[in-house]
């Protein structure tokens, strides 16, 4: 059984991609990631299963390295596993389509962004708030997070 590693997302993947086909744990080196990863992917339906030959040992063609690294990129900005598959089934020519599915990620990320922004005023309120409460008085932050103030 294979050690489990933990790599960075930023990890960039092999450049050179593997002529012959390999075993998942050689297709696992190359993409940077966990072979149980790979496994998920294909349980995901993102990745293919290759047939199992008679000497039992599956074989994974080079384009599956090209795969994962999309994977690797769109998770990088900010694309589920849901949204992969069907920015994988997309036709490469039809960028209306692409562009319909970071029109509406980008729009998440900022609904995201302004939601942190409410987030960390609040944050600084609160510490504000801290730095001048009299002594003896009530801590505002369980206060707050006790619903008795706001």
């Amino acid at each position: 059984m294979r050690r489990s590693r933990v790599r960075s997302p930023s990890t960039p993947p092999i450049l050179q991609a593997p002529q012959a086909p390999i075993t998942i744990g050689k297709l696992a080196d190359a993409a940077g990631l966990n072979v149980e990863t790979i496994r998920y992917y294909q349980r995901r339906g993102l990745i293919a299963v290759p047939a199992r030959p008679p000497n039992g040992q599956r074989r994974y063609a080079a384009g599956v390295l090209h795969q994962l690294a999309f994977i690797r990129r769109a998770q990088q900005l900010g694309f589920s596993l849901d949204e992969i598959g069907a920015l994988m089934r997309l036709d490469e020519s039809r960028c209306a389509d692409g562009r319909v599915f970071v029109k509406l990620k980008l729009e998440e990320l900022r609904e995201r962004i302004a939601e942190l922004k409410r987030m960390s005023e609040q944050l600084e309120r609160l510490m504000k708030q801290c730095d001048t409460r009299s002594r003896g008085e009530p801590c505002p932050v369980i206060r707050t997070l006790n619903g008795e103030a706001e």
